[in-house]
């Protein structure tokens, strides 16, 4: 497996490019192909990304492995430096699996105006970024590959979205959902985008006095982060990393534009958004920020750890508030990424790791949570919960796994969403040494009643939604319950919740070691 160490990471990244380029050049009307090379290519992206987690050393999981270093832009001295470790390859792993079941979803499951060519094109560059952004080990290629993942996102919003049209507040013109959705997505991450661009400009310029030893390379800015720390504008660099990777999660008060987004978007468009895009701030947080500029990461740290409970709280109360289904699994989302932060903000192995396996388990939970509210959208043609109640007795299969994703979302022990909540109050109560305790116990606390909210909301939503009789406008109407593609691809997201709920070290297995090793270089100790 030589040519795995070489072409492995190039191919899982690369590959579905390639996939959209041959989507774009079949004729339009060749449904069939475009369907079966879109699920090939991300079936094989996945086989690759297995091999990888197979193949990969666990022993020595805080090193980079499958690294290609090689000279790309010469002049500003960027490499097409690759590689992953412990921390990115569940991410890696996490990116393929559900982009692969969003092929098998889309199968029967088009949105107005079809085109599944493009659509799947989209969905496989979009692949491309999410992947490149976990692989990627140089400022310049991460900040690309972070980048490229807008314009898909963008589009889906934009062409397969929310049809219907609102009000805007303050301007009293009335816009197309889909639209107002995707420019304000598009504008709010490239606004924090360009604030971490200067961040990671200014990381290049401070790396070195010469020129010759200036560099993008990740690593060797870890390895220098000693000074790199004690830089006067260190502070200022990462307040732009801060607002680049903030509003990417996003954090409170940076997530305005994820709940239009995720009520807009297209269904796949939702579940990729949820269980990948909304990873890759907190990943840069863990990747770039905190070993790069340790000192700064613990001035900020009691910041993150307030938005962070903020974040909780308000997406508890906000979900309570809603009436559209999917638009409260989207506030839902606020409040997971929230426990996130919280543990990030610890600064600590344990808080950390909190934070990978939340994000795995989010990725797998929301993802099936928005999957689902997509099919009922489907056959009911509404997502007001008011008019939902019932379902469980018109379509008993489809209720059974809301409700069982449901529990999963609360953080049910034996499940996925259990571990990372529970770990991430643990961090808060003993954070990194030299951080206010006070603080965060109370935030912990906080994080705490945030969890009863959670539970709280989701039962809710499952009253209204799946509980009592159905309303009497579906008298007479005939129901379909889960079909096989629909089964296809949220079968193997249920094993998955289960699998990591009872067995967690699927992901501490490989995040442990390099998580220790992350905090040990950052901080001593």
């Amino acid at each position: 497996m030589e040519w795995f160490d070489t072409w492995g990471l190039s191919l899982i990244v690369f590959l579905p490019l390639v996939g959209a380029l041959l989507l774009m050049l079949l004729p339009r009307e060749q449904e069939e192909s475009h369907k079966w090379i879109s699920l090939i290519t991300t079936a094989i992206v996945l086989v690759l990304s297995v091999v990888a987690a197979a193949n990969f050393d666990y022993g020595a999981a805080k090193s980079f492995q499958y690294e290609v270093n090689e000279s790309w832009i010469s002049a500003i001295g960027a490499y097409y430096h690759v590689g992953i470790d412990g921390i990115s390859l569940p991410l890696l792993v996490l990116s393929g699996f559900v982009t692969l079941l969003s092929v098998i979803y889309s199968w029967n499951h088009w949105e107005e105006p079809r085109n599944p060519r493009a659509f799947l094109a989209l969905m496989l560059v979009l692949l491309t970024g999410m992947n490149g952004t976990f692989v990627a080990l140089d400022l310049v290629l991460f900040f690309i590959f972070f980048e490229l993942v807008l314009l898909p996102m963008y589009f889906m919003i934009g062409i397969w979205g929310d049809k219907s049209e609102r009000e805007l507040p303050v301007f009293g013109k009335t816009v197309s959902v889909r639209l107002y959705a995707a420019i304000k997505f598009f504008l709010f991450t490239l606004f924090g985008s360009a604030f971490m661009l200067l961040g990671f400009l200014a990381l290049y310029f401070n790396s070195a006095d010469s020129v010759a030893r200036r560099t993008f390379d990740i690593p060797a800015l870890i390895a220098r982060a000693p000074e790199l720390t004690m830089l006067p504008v260190a502070g200022w660099i990462f307040a732009g990393l801060f607002l680049g990777f903030a509003v990417k999660v996003p954090m409170f008060p940076f997530h305005t534009w994820l709940p239009d987004a995720h009520t807009a978007a297209p269904t796949v468009g939702s579940v990729l958004l949820a269980a990948i895009l909304l990873k890759l701030g907190a990943y840069g947080f863990i990747r770039i920020a905190i070993p790069i500029l340790p000192e700064q990461a613990k001035q900020w740290a009691p910041i993150i750890a307030i938005l962070a409970v903020i974040g909780i709280i308000y997406g508890a109360l906000a979900c309570l508030a809603q009436t559209d289904m999917k638009r409260l699994i989207a506030f839902s989302s606020v409040g997971h990424m929230g426990f996130v932060m919280l543990g990030i903000a610890t600064l600590t192995d344990v808080g950390i790791n909190a934070a990978i396996i939340g994000m795995v388990a989010h990725g797998v939970i929301t993802g099936l949570l928005f999957f689902l509210a997509g099919s009922m959208s489907h056959r009911y043609h509404t997502r007001d919960m008011g008019r939902l109640g019932g379902n469980q007795s018109l379509m008993p299969m489809l209720g059974g796994i809301l409700a069982f994703t449901a529990m999963a979302s609360l953080g049910l022990p034996g499940l996925a969403g259990f571990w990372g909540e529970f770990m991430s109050l643990l961090g808060a109560y003993n954070p990194l040494e030299g951080l206010s305790i006070g603080l965060f116990r109370t935030a912990m606390v906080i994080g705490a009643v945030g969890t009863v909210l959670t539970a709280g909301y989701l039962l809710w939503m499952l009253q209204k939604v799946n509980l009592g009789e159905p309303n009497a406008e579906w008298d007479g109407h005939e129901f379909h319950d889960v079909d096989k593609f629909e089964m296809a691809a949220w079968v193997p997201l249920i094993v998955t919740i289960i699998a990591i709920g009872v067995y967690p070290k699927i992901v501490f297995g490989a995040t442990t070691d390099a998580v220790q090793a992350l905090v040990q270089t950052a901080f001593g100790g």
